[in-house]
């Protein structure tokens, strides 16, 4: 397995990851509609990817972080948005690896630490996260507040 930072190079088969992984969280969007948004991700800078290949170079998992600001630690954070492992890859250590190459990445950008939101369902991944050394957040909920259509 390989882990890369992702580049336009990368569009087609990291387009077919995300469109499966929106399609897991029942949000229907075609290819095209996901190309263009990571392609706009990649050349505005505005988030940073990565992709896990396999030995035979195909595209695996992906995971997509976002430069945030902790105003109340004066410092630099990441928002861990995405992170997907198509489900014949599944059980490989691909998540781990990519979970791994966003701390490094976080690290070395000078970062105070990484934050991600997941599914109260998702226990595989809860596993993962903690395992990993992330802790749930018990004295804040997160709230969502939808806009309507430009």
């Amino acid at each position: 397995m390989h882990i890369i930072q992702a580049s336009r190079d990368d569009l087609e088969p990291l387009s077919r990851l995300f469109t499966d992984y929106l399609t897991f969280y029942q949000v229907e969007k075609s290819i095209s509609e996901a190309r263009k948004f990571l392609a706009a991700r990649i050349e505005e800078g505005s988030s940073t990817l990565f992709l896990a290949r396999d030995d035979a170079g195909q595209a695996q998992g992906f995971v997509q972080l976002y430069p945030l600001y902790a105003s109340l630690a004066l410092a630099p954070m990441w928002l861990l948005s995405d992170l997907y492992v198509n489900p014949t890859a599944r059980r490989q250590g691909i998540a781990e690896a990519l979970m791994n190459a966003a701390r490094d990445h976080a690290q070395a950008a000078g970062a105070c630490g990484l934050q991600l939101e997941t599914a109260k369902n998702n226990y595989p991944g809860q596993a993962l996260y903690q395992r990993l050394g992330y802790v749930r957040d018990e004295a804040f909920y997160t709230y969502w507040l939808a806009l309507p259509d430009q």
